[in-house]
């Protein structure tokens, strides 16, 4: 026997015209590229949505359409976050920092037709226009007054609301639409899309503002400092108006002194982003020698925070919530917000729990298998790998079958790559990760892919790419060379090739040049050994 409740489709489009009758007044603040200060709520900002949405739909968007963005945290790609999907077409959020060559993949591999830019990232466009698709529009987001001279031959983004209604009846379709696209380079090969839907977009929000009550309240104010283009702003631009708390937008300002002074002035509850950035705001606190007024509570995820930052944080009494998930999960999987009955616990007590990566959110499920697929107990002590199965979790990779059929187990569960514990209380330990990737400052870096060009030139008998603990990246590469026999390899010729394939912060830290790799019983590089070996290469020089 059935239910019988209506069956309505969950769609994005939804949040914001809730957000906009409940929440009208709460502030979407943002620090432009044309270098003032933007100030909106909700309300309005939905009325500008319906403008752009109807905007997009003039110049052609059609549903399906897949519209990229290349742009800072702000009011504007918050707009297109809900004007694109609304009318059913795709967000596809492209992170500036790819190199060329993954750039230009991503673009064609994804279909793009539309390309909306930021002031900053026009330079990039105009030198790759001869290698982007010929298809291919540009909107750059500013006005006229600010419209710089370019070669894009780009359309203005306020142009593109003039004139246009602030009202639009949103269309139904199916929750399954999609309405999101982001690439990961967290495996080796070519970047792999996530295709998000309405329906898992909608569901993530809610269980993430279930999940992170702390910081998710109307009245708070949130400072995503995780970019827009890396997963969603893990969810942000969706949860916040969700339950109301209102929105501080950093821009290209991320040094420790500007975000200090816009959490300041904004008076910011929780701020959110990978352990980086909160090095340079923890050295600004010091220097003030006090928190940013009402600063009372930071999310950490992306790569695992260091002891000594929760601690800092925690003494600060600013509460740390260390989470943990995957572009594939929409993102977020765990979080370490402690219960009740441990909130008096002591600073050491806290730290035990907090240095691991939490407890699953609402929505997501958790296990560990060993290497012959056998489910593993939660005891805290058994090791395994993670997989991870959920309401916003990926089924596959956009356009790419052998992917998709590499990442699942045989009862559909979701491989991440990575070595856990889980203990009796529910708390996820990530140890290690099964494939041998570099995690840097909250991105995956393929050693894979440094490998494969190394060994392009003739006189390189072998090399590996390792990660080595860093410690103001969490991870750097390392990059090993061995020559062929009777040659000579200039490192300077090694780093200049490698140059040109990868974006500078993918690029080795350093580049030695050995005898010889340590190989495993069945002859591969023993990764493993390297490891132990160089495992305090980087903060041995500090």
């Amino acid at each position: 026997m059935q239910g019988m409740m209506m069956n309505r489709p969950l769609k994005i489009s939804d949040i914001i015209t809730f957000s906009a009758e409940n929440h009208p007044d709460s502030e979407i603040v943002s620090v432009r590229t044309e270098g003032d200060i933007h100030r909106t709520n909700y309300l309005e900002t939905s009325k500008r949505i319906a403008q752009l949405a109807n905007g997009l739909e003039t110049i052609g968007v059609k549903p399906g359409d897949r519209i990229a963005t290349l742009a800072w945290n702000g009011y504007r790609h918050f707009e297109l976050y809900y004007a694109i999907s609304g009318i059913g077409a795709v967000c596809h959020t492209i992170n500036p920092r790819l190199s060329t060559e993954q750039l230009l993949y991503i673009t064609k591999h994804a279909e793009d037709t539309l390309l909306f830019v930021d002031i900053t990232f026009v330079p990039i466009l105009e030198a790759l226009k001869d290698r982007l698709p010929k298809n291919l529009q540009f909107i750059i987001m500013t006005d006229q007054k600010n419209m710089p001279k370019n070669i894009l031959n780009a359309l203005c983004y306020e142009d593109l609301l003039n004139n246009q209604p602030n009202f639009i009846n949103w269309p139904d379709f199916s929750e399954d639409t999609a309405a999101g696209l982001c690439y990961t380079s967290g495996t080796t090969g070519e970047p792999k899309g996530t295709l998000f839907s309405h329906r898992s977009t909608v569901l993530h929000a809610m269980m993430v503002t279930i999940s992170l009550p702390n910081a998710l309240k109307e009245g708070n104010k949130i400072l995503p400092v995780v970019p827009l283009f890396h997963v969603n702003a893990w969810g942000l631009p969706y949860a916040a108006p969700l339950c109301g708390a209102g929105l501080i937008f950093p821009g290209p300002k991320l040094d420790g002194e500007s975000l200090f002074s816009l959490m300041d002035r904004e008076k910011v509850y929780s701020a959110w982003g990978v352990p980086t950035v909160w090095l340079g705001l923890l050295k600004e606190i010091s220097i003030k020698k006090r928190s940013p007024k009402n600063f009372k509570d930071v999310v950490i995820g992306g790569s695992a925070a260091p002891s000594s930052m929760i601690e800092a944080f925690e003494s600060l009494s600013i509460n740390v919530c260390h989470a943990w998930g995957m572009t594939e999960m929409s993102p977020i999987g765990t979080q370490s917000n402690l219960p009740i009955r441990l909130k008096n616990s002591s600073l050491e007590e806290k730290l035990k729990i907090k240095t691991k990566q939490g407890r699953r959110v609402f929505g997501v499920e958790l296990k560990i298998v060993d290497s012959e697929g056998v489910i593993l107990t939660h005891d805290g002590q058994n090791q395994g790998e993670l997989f991870v199965r959920g309401y916003a979790i990926t089924k596959g990779y956009f356009k790419n079958q052998e992917a998709t059929n590499n990442a699942f187990d045989a009862d559909g569960w979701f491989g991440t790559g990575d070595v856990a514990t889980i203990d009796a209380d529910g708390y996820l330990n990530i140890l290690d990760r099964s494939k041998d990737l570099i995690k840097s400052g909250g991105e995956w870096i393929s050693s894979l892919d440094l490998e494969n060009i190394t060994m392009s030139p003739p006189d390189i008998l072998s090399c590996a790419a390792i990660a080595v603990s860093h410690p103001k990246w969490d991870e750097r590469p390392l990059l090993l060379v061995v020559p062929q026999e009777g040659k000579v390899v200039d490192i300077n010729s090694v780093a200049a090739l490698l140059s040109n394939h990868f974006a500078k912060w993918q690029l080795p830290d350093d580049i030695l040049l050995i005898e010889s790799l340590p190989l495993t019983a069945t002859g591969k590089v023993s990764k493993l050994s390297l490891r132990k070996i160089y495992k305090n290469y980087y903060s041995e020089r500090v």
